[in-house]
């Protein structure tokens, strides 16, 4: 434990000295929704696999880059690619890259994801804000000993997406003409897409979108004390009656149409983050 600790300053100190200075808002860019760091300017990036320790993903469409720069004048960090438990990694490294901007000083955190719909009121190309989260993956973050210097043994995850940036992400897409559904998430291991009993038993049980990933971010981002935002684009539908065949590059497709819509509010979050 000791060891993770240490790789987690080592890295922290490699990226403060890299960057020069780091910002309060980071934001996860998940499958298809890379473009967003292209609008960066006053940029400065690097690859995953030239940071020490860092994991790199396998996962095609994530860039595996991250950046520090300003979004429409913002001070934002961005990560082109996460980590999946399907790919291998434990919850670990999955997770690691937010303790390492938990110790850089990041405090908001904002996260995209692909998903799969189950809502019979949501249709592919929609964007669901996620409001709560349903745990479904094999191994918890928080698994083990406890990480005192970051957060409580057992922390409370009755906010784990904040309200106020949940209304205020609601205010923006008003004023733009965007709409936005909001929901619970279920995040499972994957890399298989769900079966119609499963969609149909992820419905039963409260969700409104299933993916693959998020929900361990999140629940490590709370236990450092990060306040947390999250959108889901639906990218295609377990409802009832319709279920979509799927393939990784019809999710991306799906994703990338909905990017103008999501960059939008994600812009004028950043920017209400960077305000208050």
């Amino acid at each position: 434990m000791n060891e993770y600790i240490r790789r987690i300053d080592d890295c922290a100190n490699f990226l403060t000295d890299f960057f020069g200075s780091i910002p309060a808002t980071a934001i996860i860019l998940g499958s298809g929704l890379g473009n967003l760091a292209n609008e960066l300017t006053d940029v400065k990036s690097i690859a995953y696999k030239d940071i020490p320790g860092f994991p790199v993903s396998s996962v095609e469409g994530h860039s595996g880059i991250l950046s520090c720069g300003r979004l429409d004048g913002s001070p934002v960090m961005v990560m082109q690619g996460r980590f999946h438990f399907y790919e291998g990694y434990d919850m670990k490294t999955v997770t690691f890259p937010i303790r390492v901007m938990s110790r850089t000083g990041i405090r908001h955190l904002f996260l995209s994801n692909a998903a799969g719909g189950m809502n019979p009121s949501f249709a592919v190309g929609d964007i669901m804000v996620i409001t709560d989260h349903i745990n479904l993956f094999p191994e918890h973050p928080l698994r083990g000993r406890n990480l005192d210097s970051f957060g409580t043994r057992f922390p409370d995850m009755s906010e784990a997406y904040s309200p106020r940036l949940v209304e205020k992400a609601f205010d923006i897409a008003s004023e733009a003409g965007i709409s936005l559904k909001r929901g619970v998430y279920v995040g499972g291991q994957g890399p298989t897409y769900e079966t119609p009993a499963e969609y149909r038993f992820f419905r039963i049980i409260g969700g409104d979108a299933v993916g693959m990933s998020t929900v361990p971010e999140v629940i490590v981002a709370r236990h450092c004390g990060m306040e947390v935002f999250a959108l889901s684009v639906i990218t295609d539908l377990g409802v009832e009656g319709i279920v979509n065949k799927c393939s990784h590059e019809e999710v991306q497709r799906a994703a990338a149409a909905a990017e103008p819509r999501m960059s939008h509010i994600i812009k004028r979050l950043a920017d209400y983050c960077n305000r208050n």
